[in-house]
């Protein structure tokens, strides 16, 4: 299994903006490549400008197929454009990881 783990960071102000943009016009494409999420979370404490999501995959080659297939979507890329244009984020923070050898998923 490998864990994709990404933590976006928008501009002070916009968190709420960034996630319904994302939701009306990025989550239902995004699922459609990659599968449900494992999880989407929001920040409670700490940064609260920030939200993480985890996606799983079968291994590198499973995640690179699928986000490849994402990639090529015009329904991704009209919400890719969507996105540079309201300007929300500020940065992305992307970790791959895997289960340590005691966890059993």
């Amino acid at each position: 299994m490998l864990y994709d783990v990404r933590t976006y960071t928008c501009r002070p102000g916009t968190l709420k903006r960034h996630l319904a943009l994302y939701a009306e016009h990025g989550f239902d494409t995004q699922r459609r490549h990659l599968g449900e999420p494992l999880a989407y979370l929001q920040t409670e404490t700490g940064n609260v400008n920030s939200y993480t999501h985890i996606w799983v995959f079968a291994d590198a080659a499973d995640r690179a197929g699928k986000r490849a297939a994402m990639q090529r979507d015009p329904a991704w890329a009209s919400y890719l454009e969507k996105s540079a244009q309201a300007a929300y984020l500020v940065s992305q923070e992307t970790k791959l990881m895997v289960p340590t050898s005691f966890f059993k998923p």
